[in-house]
């Protein structure tokens, strides 16, 4: 079943694809910045960077060759 919270993005016209790529290129920045300034965390790098798409801080942009499909 899916989140009601990513069924409201999705709903957006944004692939499943896309936010996909999106968090786990905004996991990867967090995960980078933890450790280059030695914070250690519970939260997960993906959950923090789902959160903070859900919380529309954030802009999933479709890329052209997936939007002619």
């Amino acid at each position: 079943m899916l989140n009601q919270n990513l069924s409201s993005i999705l709903d957006k016209g944004i692939s499943r694809y896309s936010l996909v790529t999106a968090t786990a290129k905004r996991a990867r920045q967090i995960a980078e910045k933890n450790l280059e300034e030695n914070i250690i965390t519970t939260e997960k790098p993906v959950s923090v960077a789902l959160d903070e798409i859900l919380e529309n801080q954030y802009k999933i942009l479709e890329s052209e060759e997936l939007e002619r499909k």
